[in-house]
């Protein structure tokens, strides 16, 4: 450590070397301009004897010797000169001084070659050679106060700080989702990969519109799951974007497939192109429980403000009521008329017919009796506060269109049946996402019941903004669907997304149970929770602290966020940061990513001109939908007719009938 002595010592050392440079350069002109000191009348005696011992000795010998080795003592000064540091000071302006010195201070010579009277040519070269002296000590000066160690630097962002290494090897397995890409480690490009080894764990795909979702992510999930033998179900929320390369990869894989799955569609919009499925098949619904469920999810996806209200009296009635009639259905004639349309129909009758009906299945009695006791007593009010809200909401999907799809048999939603597997692709419209979303929900909620079993083929379900659906059971599912091959990717753009669709607890517990996070640009929350998700990593700290007389720098490494929200929040499009789940089988030590995902546009712009639109699966009119829609309301009609005339025949269930 410096120390006040040492530095006296030192200042003292640097005085006498730059008085030894002042003394020769004083000596070097007195003996070599001697003719101009005596016509100035300047000599001395004794001066001179002195001189004459020390020009024995051969120093002041030569004109430029002497000179130089002014220069040079000038120099040795310089190195150890310590200024007041200032950090408005520039190089530039010491270096300056410097050369100009220099320059000044060899070139002076050139006077004494001048045809001028000897004292004429002796100022002028004095003049120079002091001038030189003086430049060169205070640009010397200058750099010396001049602050080396500047506190801002290139990298403002810190960006070379915050980075880390990540996974390099290609580990790929039976059923991997493997992404190139590419990150920045030391100031260098490097290759790596993004693996998925473990897609059973579940997938997040988070990004704000135009991050790279689909296009870096998705889709790549979608093709390489095809062609390693997967089962699918792909949620088309603009369709039909993901629904085109599904169809285009299953086209080409099918070959190869022993068993190849058959494709289907469901697309509200475009009948003729849209296969046609019953999600309340009676096959599938085993005892009142499903029944429950599926009345749950459709009127939830209806009304999304009663997620956050489930267990109040006017939600849970509704979903009652409408139990009891999707069951009773079922129930009819061993289900023959157990569709959605014809569960809509059947609640738009008058409650006398409706009650009279429903009160002839005893599995359902226990559900109905409130409503009954309400209307035989006269409680309207409440009644219809209990029933209206199903009614209500529930007329909403009365359209010839929804009516023709859901009341078909094309397909069952057991999808990855080992014997007939299948890859299903449901597309919404944004445009109307209230009414679409509700009844994609239940198709979804009837599939995941029937996919998650044991001893089928593995299977992939996708889920394009996810948020616009409404599935209670996310969170069982990817807890308990690994041993089952399930591979669940969710595909949002934000968690506060999920938060008000699904409400804080339930979304908080589905972005936990995620193994794998895959994250383009998001801000806010997302991103705070985000960058404590990948942990921290150690980086270097620089300080610089500048007093009176000495610069000093202090460095250090601290544990900071690897990847602050800020920098998650500022991504562009195709980069990605996350975390991906390994294997017992498979270990990963580098979870942690974050790089740009590599894909080759123009190969993907080639593949992409060769798509074949979806096929047409049947050719359709207007006529056939209109017929089959006015069909459902018949049935409905001449259910209640049979219903009511078998009832007023037996004089055992005469009891059961309503009138007022």
């Amino acid at each position: 450590m410096q120390t006040g002595e040492n530095a006296q010592a030192l200042r003292k050392i640097i005085d006498m070397t730059r008085l030894i440079s002042l003394t020769l350069l004083i000596l070097h002109a007195y003996v070599h301009l001697y003719r101009a000191f005596a016509a100035w009348q300047l000599t001395w005696p004794l001066l001179d004897r002195l001189l004459d011992r020390v020009l024995a000795s051969g120093l002041l010998d030569g004109f430029h010797r002497s000179k130089f080795l002014a220069l040079g003592f000038l120099a040795i000064s310089l190195l150890g000169t310590r200024g007041r540091p200032s950090e408005a000071l520039r190089p530039r302006t010491g270096w300056a001084c410097l050369a100009a010195g220099l320059l000044l201070y060899t070139a002076s010579s050139l006077f004494l070659y001048l045809p001028w009277p000897v004292t004429k040519a002796a100022l002028g070269y004095l003049a120079l050679l002091t001038t030189g002296y003086l430049l060169m000590l205070s640009g010397g000066t200058l750099l010396a106060r001049v602050v080396r160690l500047r506190l801002q630097r290139p990298d403002i962002f810190n960006r070379a700080n915050e980075a880390f290494p990540q996974e390099e090897r290609l580990l790929e397995n039976a059923y991997s989702v493997n992404l190139p890409a590419r990150y920045t480690l030391r100031g260098k490009l490097r290759r790596s990969w993004i693996n998925i080894i473990n897609p059973f764990r579940g997938l997040l795909v988070l990004g704000t519109p135009g991050a790279g979702k689909s296009y870096f992510v998705i889709r790549h999930v979608i093709t390489q799951h095809i062609r390693k033998g997967f089962t699918m179900f792909v949620y088309d929320f603009k369709f039909d974007d993901l629904s085109r390369i599904a169809y285009n990869t299953w086209l080409r894989q099918r070959p190869h497939d022993p068993v190849p799955p058959a494709f289907y569609t469901i697309n509200f919009d475009d009948l003729s192109r849209s296969h046609r499925c019953n999600p309340l098949e009676p096959a599938t619904m085993r005892d009142i429980t499903d029944a429950a469920e599926a009345a749950r999810t459709i009127l939830l996806g209806l009304n999304r403000e009663w997620i956050r209200r489930q267990g109040d009296f006017f939600v849970e009635s509704p979903i009652n009521f409408l139990t009891a009639v999707i069951w009773y259905l079922r129930c009819y004639r061993d289900g023959e008329f157990c569709t959605l349309p014809h569960v809509i129909e059947l609640m738009q009758l008058d409650y006398d017919s409706l009650f009279t009906c429903l009160r002839t299945e005893k599995e359902i009695e226990v559900l109905i009796n409130p409503f009954v006791n309400a209307y035989l007593h006269d409680v309207m009010e409440q009644l219809e506060g209990q029933i209206a809200a199903a009614k209500v909401a529930m007329a909403r999907l009365s359209s010839p269109q929804l009516y023709y799809v859901l009341s078909g048999n094309d397909f069952t939603l057991d999808i990855n049946n080992p014997d007939a597997p299948k890859i299903v692709c449901m597309g919404n419209n944004p445009q109307k996402i209230q009414v679409y979303g509700a009844v994609l929900s239940l198709y979804v909620t009837r599939l995941v019941k029937q996919v998650n079993q044991k001893d089928k083929r593995p299977s992939s379900l996708i889920f394009d903004e996810f948020p616009t659906l409404y599935l209670s059971s996310m969170d069982s599912l990817i807890a308990t669907a690994r041993s089952n091959r399930v591979a669940t990717c969710l595909g949002l753009q934000d968690l506060s997304q999920l938060r008000k669709d699904y409400g804080r607890e339930q979304a908080e517990v589905i972005a936990g149970i995620v193994g794998n996070v895959v994250s383009g640009q998001v801000t806010g929350d997302t991103a705070k929770q985000l960058s404590e998700r990948i942990g921290r990593i150690l980086q270097d700290r620089a300080s610089v602290s500048i007093n009176s007389s000495d610069t000093s720098v202090s460095r250090s490494t601290q544990l900071e966020a690897a990847l602050p929200p800020s920098r998650i929040a500022g991504l562009s499009s195709g980069e990605f940061v996350g975390l991906v789940a390994d294997d017992p089988d498979c270990r990963i030590e580098r979870k942690a990513f974050h790089s740009e995902i590599l894909n080759d546009h123009a190969a993907l712009q080639r593949e992409q001109e060769s798509y074949l639109p979806l096929p047409q699966v049947r050719q359709l009119d207007q006529a056939v939908v209109q017929k089959n829609y006015r069909q459902i309301k018949q049935d409905m009609e001449e259910l209640v007719s049979s219903e009511m005339e078998r009832l007023l025949q037996d004089p055992s269930l005469r009891h059961l009938v309503i009138r007022k």
